[in-house]
């Protein structure tokens, strides 16, 4: 951030709030000062000519160590692979890994139907294949891959299992028992993430990863370490003491749909968090997880802070109950664009106007932060916010009208703080901390241009990182 003698940066003539110009100068990771006409007082002049500058963004569902292996990973679903033949052409291209193995990603019944070990290797034998459902909750896979996983019955509770006892090669909900069976990479990949997201003006996320092993956790802590994650790193499945760069947040709970809790056993596990002081996260996507954990609150007592992660469906009658307990929704209304079709086709009619609901919620009184799920979800947070606002499949239907929110409202569900997920939206004062996104024009433009991104300089910890 500038050269010798160089103190900090002073952003001249930059819109904040879409309405006000002011001067906003940054010195030692923090906004050091707003005001007009401020003089440079040997800071580095960057003439904004009335951009907009806003707080930097936070994705406050996202996980972090499967989007950096997707980027290694070979595409297995929609739009790109759509039938038998097209997987069969995919996995065959694909180069293992330097783990040896193949990994797919994307993938969904409609292209080839439910696979398991020896279905998967029909479509690629010859090396350990694993391939994920594009819902992240289950891996497929083959024999060669079963055999070097040496998964056997009982050593995880997902391992799906045939009617003689022996493994399918269907997993259900291991992501981290799996990863414990394979090669480390060290990694690989959380710099091009900590890029991608810096490019796109995020400077804060939540990882919404469960049960997070101590192996991932310093992986993420070497990453922040060094630079390469640059952004702040909030974690739903890891508990402190964490090491530098990592703090904690609510205890992520998956209501997994395959599975579900026991009413007794649910509530407990909220009750114990509690008693920590800590809140709970949980993630519900049918209609049954969600009264499923509406009824276990209710039950453990609420606790400021309390999250209901994706709240893919819900009923307006439940509305209230979801405000009276006190409840935020982190939500993704991308997957409306990004797999609306499918939903419009799966799931009936009389359902539509319950998914990913968004306006209703804010109606109700219910704090309502958007986010990216990513790898799962789009990442780009500008076409989600997009989403939020025309709800719009690929195809151009428009999944539950009057859940439509303003480009205002999708963007400042974006600004609240990773520990206040749906709270107020930031804002660019004095003491502030310096993680601030200029745009190349005005806020009103910028929205305006949706899903296109307006980001055109990022600033983390008052260093220019774009």
């Amino acid at each position: 951030m500038g050269g010798k003698g160089v103190r900090g940066t002073l952003l001249r003539d930059v819109e904040l709030d879409g309405r006000l110009r002011a001067d906003v100068r940054v010195r030692d990771g923090v906004v050091h000062e707003v005001g007009d006409a401020l003089p440079s007082d040997g800071d580095e002049v960057l003439a904004c000519e009335g951009r907009a500058l806003i707080p930097g963004l936070c994705d406050h569902h996202v996980h972090l160590l499967a989007l950096a292996a997707v980027r290694r990973s070979v595409g297995c679903g929609p739009p790109e692979v759509t039938d038998a033949e097209a997987l069969r052409a995919a996995l065959s291209a694909a180069e293992p890994g330097p783990d040896g193995w193949v990994r797919g990603v994307g993938y969904v019944e409609t292209v080839a139907g439910d696979l398991d070990a020896a279905a998967l290797d029909g479509f690629r034998a010859d090396v350990p294949v694993r391939l994920q459902h594009r819902s992240g909750a289950l891996w497929m896979l083959n024999s060669a891959a079963v055999r070097a996983a040496e998964v056997a019955s009982g050593e995880h509770p997902g391992i799906e299992l045939d009617e003689s006892g022996i493994p399918t090669g269907r997993l259900w909900r291991a992501d981290g028992w799996l990863r414990t069976r394979l090669p480390d990479e060290g990694g690989t990949g959380l710099a091009e993430v900590g890029s991608a997201l810096s490019a796109l003006g995020v400077t804060s996320v939540t990882d919404a990863t469960p049960d997070l092993a101590p192996e991932a956790v310093a992986l993420l802590a070497r990453a922040r370490a060094s630079g390469a994650l640059p952004q702040r790193v909030r974690l739903l499945g890891a508990a402190g003491p964490l090491p530098e760069g990592l703090t904690s947040g609510p205890e992520k709970i998956v209501i997994a749909d395959s599975a579900l809790p026991s009413l007794d056993g649910l509530t407990a596990r909220i009750a114990a968090a509690h008693q920590t002081g800590r809140p709970v996260a949980a993630h519900c996507v049918t209609y049954a997880a969600l009264v499923l954990f509406l009824v276990a609150v209710e039950a453990a007592g609420p606790l400021r802070g309390d999250r209901i992660e994706h709240a893919a469906l819900v009923p307006s009658e439940l509305l209230d109950t979801i405000r009276r307990l006190g409840l935020r929704v982190v939500t993704q209304p991308g997957f409306l664009a990004d797999r609306g079709d499918d939903y419009l086709r799966d799931i009936p009619t009389a359902d539509h106007g319950d998914l990913y609901r968004c306006a209703s919620l804010l109606d109700a009184g219910v704090p309502l932060a958007l986010s990216s799920d990513a790898p799962y979800g789009p990442l780009d947070p500008w076409a989600v916010m997009d989403a939020a606002v025309r709800r719009r499949t690929r195809r151009g239907a428009v999944v539950g009208a009057a859940e439509r929110i303003g480009a205002r409202a999708a963007l400042n569900a974006y600004l609240a703080p990773s520990d206040d997920p749906g709270g107020p939206p930031r804002r660019v004062t004095p003491g502030a901390p310096a993680d601030l996104v200029l745009l190349a024009a005005p806020l009103a433009d910028a929205l305006a241009g949706l899903p296109r991104s307006p980001v055109e300089a990022v600033f983390l910890d008052g260093r220019r990182a774009r």
